[in-house]
């Protein structure tokens, strides 16, 4: 997230009558569409393979991380459909009611209602949300809305990639699945509240392209460049460990070859468990 000044989306596209105050034009998180009543709406759709072995705790995760696209653009989530793609011929259904289960009691904690949703059979379990939020057109936070000078915030710390990868070859021990659990299902709406407080005008979901892939989504759209201080970059707990021990996803080995090689300048030193979990 960053901080100082009021938000400055750019001009309105006009589509169907409403304006379209974000497309995909800037990587954003979610879209932004004008409304009748002159809030907009934010609307997004997000689905995750599983990271943890269990089915509730996944369905939590997945359905927490749908909903921080909404706080990312600055809105409040209010409704929900569920997305779920379940092998059925290989899982009990059993399996789909903890997921759902799991993504259900995360929308309630938000206040966000679940009314309805899609259900196929797909070889590759996958669970998500498709969301609807609103926010006031003048509090936007996109990428595009980044200021010089401005501090990075980071609101959770890094390695849920790595964590996923080392439970995946049973490597993680119950503690480090525990503390990584709590940050991926912790709501990011506080740290909207708290951002709001402090004059955050920008701010992205650090998801799939790692931090450095996102960072420069928005340094691309603002037009800036971006500094950062690993003593300022939290990892949960055991994350560098196994990372320097190679249970790095094959994501981030295709997010170096795309953002490290072609737009990140690294000083000298830099551990090679760093350069994998940022």
């Amino acid at each position: 997230m960053l901080g100082e000044v009021a938000s400055d989306v750019g001009a309105p596209r006009e589509t169907c009558a409403q304006p379209v105050l974000v497309d995909l034009d800037h990587a954003d998180d979610a879209a932004v569409v004008g409304h009748a009543d002159g809030q907009a709406l934010v609307l997004t759709a997000d689905v995750i393979a599983p990271l943890v072995d269990d089915a509730e705790a996944f369905g939590a995760i997945a359905a927490c991380n749908s909903l921080s696209d909404v706080w990312a653009m600055g809105g409040q989530p209010r409704f929900a459909l569920n997305l779920m793609f379940f092998p059925d011929d290989a899982l009990p259904r059993s399996v789909l009611v903890d997921i759902l289960r799991g993504g259900s009691a995360v929308c309630r904690r938000a206040g966000v209602a679940i009314v309805g949703g899609h259900t196929v059979r797909d070889q590759e379990l996958k669970y998500g949300l498709s969301v609807t939020g609103e926010v006031a057109p003048g509090a936007v936070l996109s990428n595009r809305t980044a200021r010089p000078g401005q501090a990075l915030v980071l609101s959770k710390a890094l390695g849920t990639g790595v964590i996923g990868q080392a439970i995946k070859g049973g490597h993680a021990s119950p503690a480090e699945i525990a503390a990584a659990v709590a940050s991926m299902t912790l709501l990011n709406q506080g740290a909207l509240a708290i951002g709001r407080d402090h004059g955050v005008t920008a701010c992205t979901d650090v998801t799939g392209f790692g931090l450095l892939g996102h960072l420069h989504e928005l340094a691309a759209a603002s037009g800036l460049a971006a500094r950062i201080d690993l003593a300022g970059v939290g990892a949960l707990p055991g994350v560098l460990a196994l990372a320097a021990a190679g249970h790095v996803p094959g994501g981030a080995v295709r997010n170096r070859a795309h953002v490290l090689e072609a737009w990140v300048d690294l000083e000298q030193g830099v551990p090679e468990e760093w350069i994998a979990l940022l």
